[in-house]
Parts: structure tokens; C-alpha cells; sequence
């Protein structure tokens, strides 16, 4: 049986944290942000993690 590849897009926008869990950044950023508050954008910036139920896909897409 071959080896798996990784998901090309799936390595660009996700990581894996030290505990397992996968790291993604937020939506809502690439255009129209002169509608956005302040705040809105500061909020943003961060990034969050995958939600549990989209964790286990995630992880399949990254061969982990």
C-alpha cells in the first residue's frame, strides 16, 4: 500500500499545536476590511483553533 500525501492546500493553512490540536487562521480578512471596525480586525488577526468536529478531517487532510 503507497504512503498517504498531505493535502497541498490543507499543509498551507493548518498547523498542529504541541498538544494535537489544529491551529487555523481566521476568515473574513482578504478584502472589503475598510467596513470592518477596528476591533473587528484587531479580533481578526489572531488565530483560533479548528473546532472539534472538523478536528478529525483536519487531521486526516495533514496525514496525522
Amino acid at each position: 500500500m503507497p504512503k498517504m500525501k498531505t493535502h497541498s492546500s490543507a499543509k498551507k493553512r493548518f498547523k498542529l499545536t504541541g498538544s494535537g490540536k489544529v491551529k487555523r487562521f481566521q476568515a473574513k480578512t482578504s478584502h472589503m476590511m475598510r467596513n470592518k471596525s477596528k476591533k473587528a480586525k484587531l479580533r481578526l488577526r489572531g488565530s483560533t483553533l479548528v473546532s472539534k468536529a472538523d478536528e478529525k478531517r483536519m487531521k486526516a487532510l495533514l496525514c496525522k
